[in-house]
This record gives structure tokens, sequence and C-alpha cells, in this order.
């Protein structure tokens, strides 16, 4: 196991990091090619996944009673999922979503599996093995929101505030770092962290990640 809580993130986020040409939806939002129907059922699964994610993180945070560290990290994410819900619904309102399709839309199961595992995390991975693999995945969905936002704007003339729900995550997050970094190091020297446990749990939130897009496209 590396030295360090910052060799580890190093180390998860290298072995973990996607083939940068498995995701079949992205590229097609950054050269222009989706379609405007795509835009809007990427916009109604995320007013699903994100109040889910928020649930998850609260419950990992309120279970890490012995990992002070762990608790303030999924308190930030759990935060951050709610401040990225206001911004959602600029986006939704520009791909032509009104309420009446929101009410009626039936979510589609392969967007619906990454949620529904990080729910499973919250209930049963340790919090200290959690935040590695969550942190791990952060570092591809980012790159992500990054790629959607440009190529909204530049070939789907959205506006600043409809991107805002992926400038949100692209943007860097240096004090959430150093808490994960913090809640890393607090799990090596307890001796709960468990660098094998991460590996599956990352491996398959990456997976469940890719079937998200590969369900939109």
């Amino acid at each position: 196991m590396p030295g360090t809580a910052a060799e580890l993130l190093k180390k998860t986020r290298s072995e973990l990091a996607p083939d940068p040409s498995a995701n079949p939806l992205v590229p097609l939002v950054a050269g222009g090619r989706a379609s405007l129907e795509t835009l809007a059922v990427l916009a109604l699964e995320q007013h699903r996944v994100i109040p889910a994610d928020r649930r998850a993180f609260l419950h990992l945070a309120q279970r890490a009673t012995e990992e002070p560290a762990a608790a303030g990290f999924f308190t930030a994410l759990a935060e951050g999922e709610e401040l990225a819900a206001a911004r959602l619904g600029a986006f939704t309102e520009a791909c032509e979503v009104d309420d009446e399709r929101m009410r009626a839309y039936e979510p589609l199961p392969g967007c619906q599996a990454y949620p529904a595992y990080l729910s499973w995390l919250a209930l049963n991975a340790a919090p200290a093995d959690a935040v590695l693999a969550v942190t791990a995945n952060f570092a591809t969905w980012g790159t992500y929101c990054a790629s959607i936002a440009r190529g909204l704007r530049t070939h789907y003339g959205f506006t600043d505030e409809a991107c805002a729900f992926f400038d949100f995550f692209a943007a860097p997050a240096p004090a959430l770092e150093q808490q994960a970094e913090a809640a890393v190091r607090a799990g090596l020297e307890s001796g709960r962290l468990d660098e094998k446990r991460v590996y599956t749990y990352g491996r398959l939130l990456q997976a469940y990640e890719q079937m998200f897009w590969t369900a939109l496209s």
C-alpha cells in the first residue's frame, strides 16, 4: 500500500481511470452531435440522481461516527449535491423539459444503477473505503462535465446559467480534495481502510457510471 494518503488517492485514481474513448455520449455532446432530446433525458435522469446521491452522502456522514474527517467529507459532498440541484433547473429548461414531462418521466434502469450502488455503499461500506472509491469516480465525472459544458456553449448556444450545473462539477475543489486526503489518512492510521475493498467499490462505481452514459446514448 502507498505510504501516504495523497499517494493512495493518486494511485487509486490512476488505476480506476476509464478508457478516455469508452464514453459513448460525452464526445457527441462535446462535438454538437447529440440531439436535444438526448440532453433532455440527461436532465431528467439527473433530477433522480442528485437527490438520491445527496441522501446517500448524508447517510455515510451519519455512519462515520468514529471518523470525523470522513463525516466532514461526506457532509460537504451532500451540500454540493444541494448546490448542484439548484443549478439543474436552468439546464432542464434549456432542454425544453416542462413540469408535466418531469412528472410523467420513467427513468432508465441503466442510468439509475449508479445511484442505486452508491446507496448500497452508504449502507454497507466502511466510510473510509467509500471516501476513496467516490473520490476516484468524481475525477472522471468532473472531466465529463467540463467537456459537456464546453459543448453546450459552443454548439447548442446554451447560456452560462444553463451550463452552471456542469460548471459546478467541473470546477476544481481544493478544499474537498484536502478533506478527502484527511479522511483517507485517518482511515490508514486507524487500519479501517482496506485497499482491496476500495478497488472493488471503485471498479463497480466506474462500471455503473459507464452504464449511465451508455443508457443515454
